[in-house]
């Protein structure tokens, strides 16, 4: 017989194989989630400091580049997702051993990546702005942000994958802290950098990859303390065909969702262009102010995949479907208070990033429309990163091509030219509630399917 699991043999695992579910969900998801919201001020700092500068170019242009860190972010999910779920299913099928060898494996792709990336992008700089949407009065802001960001995009990614091997061992706490840490280093270095030294738009790319950068080490420390149920070991460098097999299969279409997302963002900013530079930087504010709610469900459904990915690796089939439903519930339930908030506050939150009357009126419309699509987002990403962490990536890269390709990108493009600035922006509310009845069909009809 199976001994019983108690909170005093380890709780991250009593966590993922016992708790209630809504429980479970909770002290799962919440410190995702409060570490994501931390890597939102990454982005809402250096937005804010820009905005000191009074100059809407500058502005604009952070939202312009905000695309190259999805892309490096994405790229590393090859490593960081793909790792983390079938870490996970190796510790709920209790193959300590196979864990600790895709954690080796993972920390080297990672590597890999960064290099390749930091050479295409420096390489290639001027047609990647260019291609970003960047015009003449922001072209050369938009070059001076991506070019750091470039030159120090292994920090960026080792900050995103690294937090998700943490958590795929239930080690939510300590990606939190690393997250925490590397914000504040940010928050510190933005106005030294900005101001104190005179560097503008390229202080604050520089004070973001220090400030990624020493939220990665931190998150290292905690592996190389012995703080954590993996350790890392030259035992487990060796290459392994299977495993790189099981990372891939998660990681790559991971990847290429969020290379889709980077280009409805890429669609989105250069439709708004035409409406001119400080209609893009209002929606640049919008948007960098949705990441908040964007994070929450994304940090819920971060944290759910480890506890998917164990119960499924258990052969857990009922639980399973309880903690799918906690964590839709759960989910939506602060996506609607975050929206309630949205709507009241929309005036006060545009205002903190800028003081012209144009972008203040334009970034409020903006706002109170993209916060219409928070109530259906959970329950998509919940589905989403259930399919990862079971093995199962397709099925969750099929919701991404309905999502961006079949849904948002022909909805932008079929809107705004039936109603202009005003359908652009009602286009993702009305995509997410279609593509939540969708996801929800499949998710439930592949558990039932695994069930028989």
């Amino acid at each position: 017989m199976t001994k019983k699991l108690t909170k005093d043999n380890d709780r991250r695992i009593y966590t993922m194989a016992e708790e209630k579910t809504s429980a479970a969900v909770l002290k799962m998801g919440l410190p995702v989630t409060l570490g994501m919201l931390f890597m939102v001020a990454y982005n809402l700092v250096d937005t804010y400091f820009v905005g000191l500068l009074h100059d809407d170019y500058q502005l604009a242009a952070t939202n312009l580049a905000y695309p190259v860190m999805m892309i490096m972010i994405a790229v590393s999910g090859i490593a960081g997702n793909g790792g983390a779920s079938y870490i996970a299913r190796c510790i709920g099928a209790d193959r300590k051993d196979e864990a600790n060898h895709t954690l080796m494996i993972g920390f080297e792709l990672i590597l890999t990546a960064g290099i390749v990336i930091t050479a295409f992008g420096i390489i290639f700089i001027d047609p990647i702005v260019k291609l970003l949407g960047a015009k003449d009065n922001t072209f050369d802001y938009t070059k001076d942000y991506v070019l750091i960001m470039f030159i120090g995009c292994i920090f960026t990614m080792g900050n995103y994958a690294v937090g998700q091997l943490l958590r795929s061992e239930g080690s939510t706490f300590y990606s939190m802290i690393g997250m925490i840490i590397g914000t504040i280093t940010n928050i510190i270095l933005d106005p030294l950098f900005i101001f104190t030294l005179k560097m503008e738009i390229k202080g604050a790319a520089i004070a973001t990859v220090i400030g990624n950068a020493v939220g990665m080490f931190v998150m290292l420390g905690f592996y190389f303390s012995g703080k954590t149920i993996l350790k890392p070991s030259l035992e487990y460098k060796h290459f392994d065909k299977n495993i790189i097999k099981e990372i891939m299969l998660v990681g790559i279409p991971h990847t290429f969702e969020q290379f889709f997302s980077t280009a409805a963002i890429i669609v989105s900013n250069n439709l708004a262009a035409d409406y001119g530079e400080l209609t893009v930087a209002a929606m640049g504010i919008s948007n960098k102010i949705m990441t908040f709610g964007g994070y929450v469900y994304q940090g819920m459904a971060a944290g759910c995949q480890p506890l998917m990915g164990y119960n499924y690796g258990a052969k857990n089939f009922s639980r399973m479907k309880s903690l799918i439903m906690a964590g839709v519930i759960e989910t939506s339930i602060i996506e609607i208070c975050i929206m309630a908030a949205y709507g009241i506050f929309a005036p006060e939150l545009i205002g903190i990033f800028s003081e012209n009357s144009e972008v203040i009126q334009t970034g409020v419309r903006t706002l109170r429309a993209a916060m219409l699509m928070l109530p259906f987002v959970g329950a998509t990403s919940i589905s989403r990163n259930t399919f990862n962490a079971i093995g199962m990536p397709l099925y969750a890269f099929g919701i991404t091509i309905v999502r961006q390709l079949v849904l948002y990108i022909p909805f932008l493009l079929i809107f705004n030219r039936l109603w202009q600035y005003s359908g652009l922006i009602f286009a993702q509310p009305v995509e997410e509630m279609v593509c939540m009845v969708f996801s929800m069909f499949l998710l439930m009809r592949v558990i039932k399917q695994q069930n028989n």
